[in-house]
């Protein structure tokens, strides 16, 4: 039984440094575990759909030649020697050349990959509206004209008409 205010217990005698060690391993440790966990891992998956085959010229996820085998085995060693995606990008445009990357450069001709789909909608864009303007100003145009009043069926038609009508009358 303890009394209040009192620990329930007791003091084992050991140093106050003791306790201020443990204290700052502990923090060292919550503090590292974020740099740990904010360092991405790589993983064959996640570089398979940026990848090509050189021999297949098809993405390396969906390629099977022994050339793929072979590159995908050297990924899977930088991956296993902690590179990073970029680092293993890096080492396949430097074993195979820049054609091993499936998506296309920022520059050069390269650059119409991304301009040149841009260019195309801005003009789909711009001849829509323009079509759409053109159109309603046409539309706007006649609705101020006169409008012949709808004349109905004349003669026999009309006497047709207004039998089938009296049928249907309930």
């Amino acid at each position: 039984m303890t009394r209040r205010g009192e620990f329930p217990v007791k003091w084992t005698g050991k140093s106050p440094r003791t306790g201020l060690a443990a204290l700052a391993a502990l923090i060292t440790l919550v503090l590292a575990a974020p740099a740990v966990a904010a360092t991405p891992q790589t993983s064959i998956t996640d570089l398979e759909d940026e990848v090509m085959c050189p021999i297949c010229g098809t993405l390396l996820e969906l390629a099977e030649s022994p050339q793929a085998l072979r590159e995908r085995a050297l990924i899977k060693r930088l991956i296993a020697a902690g590179k990073s995606k970029d680092e293993i990008k890096d080492a396949l445009v430097d074993q195979y050349g820049r054609e091993v990357l499936a998506l296309p450069g920022g520059s050069g001709f390269d650059l119409s990959a991304y301009l040149v789909p841009a260019i195309g909608f801005l003009i789909a864009t711009g001849a829509l509206g323009f079509g759409v303007a053109r159109w309603r100003r046409a539309g706007g145009e006649r609705s101020g004209a006169e409008v012949a009043p709808a004349v109905g069926p004349d003669g026999e038609d009309a006497e047709r008409l207004d039998a089938d009508l009296a049928r249907y009358d309930l």
